[in-house]
């Protein structure tokens, strides 16, 4: 079952092409669509909804054609657009009953899934102030809730942590994983951060300049790789605890490598070692190493490529399905 398709989709304006010949096949699910500003991910989603016509190509949202069939997606589908969208003078609570009732919910059921839907999100006790008044973070989940609030079976999410501090957007993401997890309901989420889709997705697409470049399960993308990712804190007889562990362990026969530039470790950590986990003994030696070095031994796990890393590394990433491209640009 898939909840979008396109087919050799097309948008063309007089000096750019938005679209072009995208094929897609998206399952239920949360799925990433990730690209630069201009390569095509709000044109897709106007055409998805109905709301933009495609130059060529067919499309088709939960079975419905785009073309001829747009009320019905609407009705079906929730959208969470990217910019600031939301009437200052308004509670969030008459702002969410009144996009409930245009999507066909009667009154009584309008103000019943908008409570519900507004303790969901984390704003159920500042439902009746008014919206100018609210956080950046505040406003992001009111544009949630009214997208949740008719129980679509599919949202589109454009950009949901746009704005958003690390904290904030921490839960949003929380909440994205939840609206599929806890309520079966499909995501389609767009961000320019690749981080924030592999911690999300189940899925990721990848499109610039309105061609697909890659479409694959995040698994796919963040494959284990044959390392141990070992994490230290220092000690007063080793300052520098990460630098110590990788002599010692290097005097003890095994492959080791420190993590590259920009590796990002807890407050007051060492930075990561890279551990050859083809021997079988890796384990116990980085164990009795840390404990015989008196250092803390913060995790040791295996490491996994980041997608970010995969987009670097053409040869180490897996293809489209159709010959797509290898780098995000």
């Amino acid at each position: 079952m898939t909840v979008i398709a396109t087919e050799r989709l097309s948008k063309r304006y007089p000096r750019v092409t938005a679209l072009d010949r995208l094929d897609l096949g998206i399952k239920p699910g949360v799925t990433g669509l990730v690209g630069a500003n201009g390569a095509g991910k709000s044109t897709l989603i106007k055409i998805l909804l109905g709301l933009a016509p495609a130059t060529e190509g067919n499309a088709s949202v939960l079975g419905m054609d785009v073309r001829t069939e747009g009320p019905r997606i609407r009705e079906r589908v929730g959208y969470m657009p990217e910019h600031d969208c939301l009437p200052p003078d308004v509670s969030a609570t008459e702002f969410v009953v009144h996009m409930a009732r245009m999507a066909g919910l009667p009154p009584t059921a309008a103000r019943e899934r908008t409570a519900d839907t507004l303790r969901h999100v984390g704003l159920y006790e500042e439902r009746y102030r008014p919206m100018g008044g609210y956080s950046t973070g505040m406003k992001q989940r009111v544009k949630l809730a009214q997208a949740l609030v008719h129980d679509p079976q599919l949202v589109f999410l454009d950009e949901p942590t746009n704005g958003l501090d690390p904290v904030g957007r921490d839960d949003m993401l929380g909440l994205i994983r939840r609206v599929h997890t806890d309520f079966g309901i499909s995501v389609l989420v767009t961000s320019h951060l690749l981080g924030e889709l592999e911690r999300t997705c189940d899925h990721v697409v990848v499109i610039d300049g309105g061609k697909l470049l890659r479409s694959s399960a995040t698994a796919d993308f963040t494959q284990a790789t044959a390392a141990l990712a070992v994490e230290v804190t220092d000690s007063d007889s080793h300052p520098d605890g990460t630098a110590a562990l990788r002599d010692a362990l290097l005097a003890a026969g095994l492959r080791v490598d420190s993590a590259g530039p920009g590796t990002q470790t807890l407050p007051g950590a060492g930075r990561i070692v890279l551990v050859d986990a083809a021997d079988e003994h890796a384990h116990d030696v980085v164990r009795d190493t840390v404990a015989e070095l008196g250092l803390g031994l913060v995790r040791m796990e295996q490491r996994r490529h980041r997608i970010a890393e995969v987009f670097q590394s053409p040869a180490a990433a897996p293809q489209a399905p159709e010959g797509g491209g290898t780098d995000v640009r």
